[in-house]
């Protein structure tokens, strides 16, 4: 593990003295036996070949292969969960111990590239959080996630009305500071990345999506194709926290105009039924709730503030 230093002053290409922060480096890892060591050796030639202060925390997960016995060979600062608690539990745990303000998250299976991380936190001064986006020029997601994180993005950039080029990514920089922002809101499962993403995005925090590759996976993936719903309705359900409107407008919206609609058809037909009344109440309830929901959600903006 690298020593703890002081801000390192470095000279840039045009003779400009530069300050670079130190950083808490976290790789959470479950049965990445095959892996971690490698992606651990990676990471510090890249740190060190740049010459940035950092330290570097590898959290097992509760692993039933020999990853813990890789990792304490490594020159890191190591933890071992007594049990299997999830992706997220990892990086809250390494998060919690971490010294440093500004933070690096990447996976220990060795997808994503420790190259990448120099340049994006270059860019941390300029963002709150710089997400590595999974567009470079070599990216090989499997083929049954192409389309499923296709349709994450695409909601999730729907109700936040935002452009979203990676949602879940498993490699970004960001601040300590905001990570406890959100603390109570982060789960302990694969749906972490996710929730600080739209977390961030729906409280106007600047996010910055640099482009990185993706790399063949060593060893076998942790997410299944059940997990899609899960995924989705942790999107709904995080943007109903922070921008209710977004949901519920939409959805009145719906049931509105169906109503309207019905009661012109009842009109021409000279017939008449419930269900037009019924679904102009309904929007109107569900629009009532929506406002009721913002209020709930802008109080929660200002105790934060606080």
């Amino acid at each position: 593990m690298a020593p703890m230093a002081m801000p390192e002053l470095t000279i840039s290409q045009q003779g400009a003295v530069q300050k670079r922060t130190p950083v808490s480096i976290i790789l959470p890892a479950y049965n990445e036996e095959a892996a971690v060591a490698a992606q651990v050796r990676r990471i510090q030639h890249v740190m060190e070949k740049h010459g940035w202060p950092y330290e570097l925390i590898v959290v097992d997960d509760g692993s039933t292969d020999r990853t813990w016995e890789e990792i304490r060979r490594l020159d890191v600062r190591c933890l071992r969960l007594s049990e299997n608690r999830g992706y997220g539990a990892a990086l809250k745990t390494g998060i919690a111990i971490a010294e440093n303000e500004l933070l690096v998250m990447i996976d220990a299976d060795g997808t994503y590239p420790a190259e990448a991380i120099p340049e994006m936190l270059t860019r941390a001064g300029e963002y709150d959080m710089v997400v590595g986006a999974r567009t470079g020029s070599r990216v090989h997601p499997s083929r049954w996630r192409q389309p499923a994180r296709w349709l994450l993005r695409r909601v999730a950039g729907l109700l936040t009305g935002q452009n979203i080029p990676d949602l879940n990514s498993g490699l970004r920089v960001l601040r300590k500071s905001i990570v406890r922002e959100f603390w109570h809101l982060l789960p302990s499962g694969f749906s972490f990345t996710t929730t600080i993403t739209l977390a961030m995005l729906c409280n106007n925090y600047s996010v910055h999506y640099h482009p990185v590759d993706y790399y063949r996976r060593t060893g076998r993936s942790k997410i299944r194709p059940g997990h899609l719903w899960d995924f989705l309705l942790l999107i709904l359900r995080t943007v109903v926290f922070f921008r209710p409107l977004r949901v519920f407008v939409p959805l009145g919206g719906i049931l509105f105009f169906a109503g309207v609609a019905k009661l012109l058809a009842d009109l021409y037909w000279q017939s008449s039924s419930e269900v037009a009344a019924l679904s102009i109440l309904a929007a109107i309830v569900i629009w009532a709730v929506g406002l009721l929901a913002d209020q709930i959600a802008r109080l929660g903006v200002l105790s934060r503030s606080s």
